[in-house]
């Protein structure tokens, strides 16, 4: 049985238009949704911008990422019925973290706590 998800082969392009989406329906920015991603995975404005134009998988792009912050472990919580610090598999629980980044984006969390600097 193939227990490989879907979404880890979903180019990240097609994904990050929502999360942009998302944010500025409840009156956040693009620019946040960008300084979230790079603060989880290392990349630049210049790096991200790659690989949404190269149309990377989910897989690539976190396989590819400069730098997880160490500080990712912190993020704790629920993310589509599932807690995100239960989550086994690494490349899973790296989209779930930045699922819920997100999601505190969008719920108006400040971003210090959303980049767990407080």
């Amino acid at each position: 049985m193939n227990t490989r998800h879907k979404v880890y082969s979903m180019p990240f392009a097609k994904v990050y238009p929502l999360y942009v989406q998302k944010a500025e329906r409840k009156g956040r920015t693009k620019a946040e949704v960008d300084q979230i991603i790079e603060w989880l995975t290392g990349y630049d404005r210049t790096g991200l911008q790659q690989q949404l134009d190269r149309q990377t998988d989910f897989e690539s792009f976190f396989a590819q990422a400069p730098a997880m912050n160490p500080a990712a472990a912190n993020i704790k919580g629920v993310v589509c019925g599932v807690r995100v610090e239960d989550i086994e598999d690494p490349l899973m629980q790296q989209i779930r973290w930045l699922d819920k980044l997100i999601d505190e984006l969008a719920k108006g969390k400040a971003m210090e706590k959303i980049l767990r600097q407080v």
